[in-house]
């Protein structure tokens, strides 16, 4: 079972940030992404990518006719959501063979594949190493063995953008940098009072990606944990936060998923999400919104580094094919495709080439301060869950309808939800990870 002791040396990179980007080393001496050595038609042959990132129709889209056009070889790339991403990798796995090649996932699915459904890629990454991937995230790769068993592959987190005609209503003293969450409350009644209309958002809808506010954002920056924390004073303290913040939280909120949409049409002015999810409205019209840091709890600004790498299954049927793939995806020229088409930051360290667009830019300055600030308090994505994985997201999405849609009582409804949480744990022997302390066993929830 994997140790925590890799979450103790947690850390971003600069690269996150980056402003301008020139070009630097990286396999291809040019820049140029690394030439293919495999056989087949295309020089790579077929290579079947199967991800459970850049899933939306576009940047699938963007994925076929941008980032892989220059791929000496012919992909066949599907984008899929959690559940059935996870059911096809292990499917093939236990049917000891399958088409698949390569796999592009988050770190915590995996640690819930473990290495026996994985290759081997230590040979692969000692061969990238001019290429300055981030020995961080390369520890992560290693799934707390000592054999690289994924290649990190490119990250993100989440952040606040905010239309410029509510900066006028901010708290008096107030700085955006350095916002407290309970000056977003003031913030959003300052408007409401003044405008007539809450014009505050968040990504509660069935397709957004609320349930990570809760695990990256609210819990650990009001108890300095999650799971363990779970029904802690500190825990309810936040949910009273929450639901006296909700009166000024558009109502449509719960039926938003990327909130771009709403910035751009005015329907909200203040919002949180992920940095994907709201480059749209940033780079349409740079001039109309500011991007900042997530506020700060009690405890921190706490937030979630989004850690996405590519592996190799042991039933891979294209090997050969699946390294020059990856060789491609981690080539200057490609992460820098990467980044300006579908706005995930790159994970190599050598410097890439062009300026930065004027959103991303914006987006690279607010995680700048978020991941610089004295209180910063980075928070893991859920590790080693598996098929849990969803079960895991609903127990914060139920708190969430009771206390806050419901008007129950939160002491009495994280209680209740408790064992639910407990349970996938138990399921899935998943350990704790930062920031709530390492475990001996599967997390203990309280």
């Amino acid at each position: 079972m994997r140790t925590l002791e890799r979450t103790r040396r947690w850390r971003l990179p600069a690269v996150l940030a980056a402003g301008a980007l020139m070009l630097s080393a990286c396999t291809g001496t040019d820049g140029s992404p690394a030439a293919s050595t495999g056989d087949g038609g295309g020089g790579s042959g077929e290579v079947v990518m199967v991800s459970s990132q850049l899933v939306p129709t576009a940047e699938q889209e963007t994925m076929n006719n941008e980032i892989l056009a220059s791929f000496d070889g012919e992909v066949d790339f599907v984008g899929l959501d959690a559940g059935p991403f996870n059911d096809q990798v292990r499917a093939q796995h236990e049917a000891g063979s399958g088409e698949i090649s390569v796999i592009g996932a988050l770190d915590g699915e995996f640690d819930a594949f473990g290495p026996e459904l994985l290759t081997d890629l230590s040979d692969l990454a000692a061969e990238l190493a001019d290429l300055g991937i981030n020995e961080d995230y390369l520890e992560l790769g290693k799934l707390g063995t000592d054999t690289q068993y994924y290649i990190p592959w490119m990250q993100a987190t989440y952040i606040m953008v905010a239309r410029n005609e509510a900066l006028e209503y901010l708290p008096d003293g107030a700085d955006i940098n350095s916002l407290t969450w309970q000056q977003l409350t003031e913030w959003g009644a300052n408007i409401e009072a003044e405008t007539g209309e809450r014009r505050l958002g968040f990504p509660a809808g069935e397709d957004g990606l609320w349930h990570r506010w809760f695990q990256g954002y609210g819990y650990p920056a009001y108890t300095g944990g999650v799971n363990t924390t779970f029904t802690s004073a500190d825990a309810v303290e936040m949910w009273n936060w929450l639901s006296e913040t909700w009166q000024y939280v558009n109502p449509q909120s719960t039926t938003y998923g990327f909130m771009q949409e709403p910035l751009q049409n005015g329907e909200v002015w203040v919002a949180w999400d992920h940095v994907v999810r709201l480059i749209e409205a940033l780079d349409s019209d740079p001039e109309s919104f500011t991007a900042f840091p997530a506020p700060s709890g009690p405890v921190g600004k706490a937030f979630m580094p989004v850690i996405a790498g590519l592996g190799i299954p042991a039933t891979a049927e294209n090997p050969d094919g699946a390294r020059d793939l990856i060789r491609y995806l981690l080539s200057a020229e490609t992460q820098a495709t990467t980044l300006n088409s579908v706005s995930f930051f790159p994970v190599i360290g050598a410097e890439l080439e062009g300026e930065l667009s004027a959103g991303l830019q914006a987006e690279a300055d607010a995680v700048q301060a978020m991941q610089e600030a004295a209180d910063a308090l980075p928070a893991l994505l859920p590790t080693g869950l598996g098929e849990e994985g969803g079960a895991y997201n609903q127990v914060f999405r139920d708190a969430f309808e009771r206390i806050v849609m419901g008007g129950e009582d939160p002491a009495t409804v994280l209680t209740e939800l408790l064992p639910n949480l407990q349970a996938v744990f138990d399921a899935s022997e998943a350990p704790c990870w930062a920031p709530d302390p390492e475990s001996d066993g599967p997390c203990q929830a309280g």
